[in-house]
């Protein structure tokens, strides 16, 4: 039975019509959108040199971006963590159809089974991807997994933000963005972070900031491109 075919018991009947209709009208309708889409990247000092040089690799963002990142980074095998929720199950169902690859779990459960899982992943030289302020917030506080998964793993850390200038923004606890046809869309990627495998408590707090930080970077520059439309021009040098 295909994956998405497969409606887990503990949705009522509503919940699984619902479950049914995202996995197929969401990536239609993002699909048609996204072809219109206008993409750049703009890349910190330090980090990955383009989407193809991203295996093995960690990357965290925020989760109001996770329909334009769906698109714009689709078809590489990622492996995403959603959440056993229902909101986890609705995101699984769109990203399995942009070619990722949902792992189970969150910070409240499941989440030890999901980075061993990620873990293992890496040492394929796959890339393992989290939507770091999820799967229900506070909004733009990231979780620790993937400085947890970096100890272990020796892989690098990239957080990035996926700016949208035009775009309808729902009234839910991450506000996220749908893109609105032929808008501007600016990824900002930051430096990678590397984390010791004998990095201690006190230190993985340190490394656990520093990706905080870079979240906040990012989001701050390419939130900066778009507040001002009648400059015309997007910074993508590597400052």
């Amino acid at each position: 039975m295909p994956d998405e075919a497969r409606v887990e018991p503990r949705f009522n009947l509503p919940q699984r019509v619902q479950l049914t209709l995202v996995s197929w009208i969401v990536p239609a309708l993002l699909t048609l959108i996204g072809w219109t889409l206008r993409m750049a990247i703009s890349y910190e000092e330090g980090a990955v040199e383009s989407p193809d040089h991203i295996y093995p690799g960690i990357f965290a963002f925020w989760h109001r971006c996770v329909l334009p990142a769906a698109w714009l980074f689709r078809r590489r095998r990622i492996a995403v963590m959603t959440s056993r929720s229902l909101d986890g199950e609705f995101i699984a169902r769109v990203i399995r159809r942009f070619g990722f690859i949902p792992v189970r779990g969150s910070s409240t459960r499941g989440g030890s089974r999901a980075l061993l899982e990620m873990d293992r992943m890496l040492a394929d030289r796959q890339a393992v991807a989290f939507t770091i302020d999820g799967p229900r917030g506070p909004r733009f506080v990231a979780k620790k997994g993937p400085v947890l998964l970096a100890r272990t793993s020796g892989a690098p850390i990239t957080a990035f933000y996926v700016a949208v200038q035009h775009a309808w923004v729902l009234n839910t606890w991450d506000r996220l963005v749908i893109p609105k046809p032929f808008s501007p869309i600016l990824v900002r990627v930051a430096r990678k972070l590397f984390v010791p495998h004998n990095a201690d408590d006190a230190a993985m707090e340190r490394y656990h900031a520093e990706m905080q930080a870079a979240l906040e970077r990012v989001t701050d520059f390419a939130e900066a491109q778009f507040a001002n439309p009648a400059s015309g021009t997007i910074d993508t040098s590597r400052p």
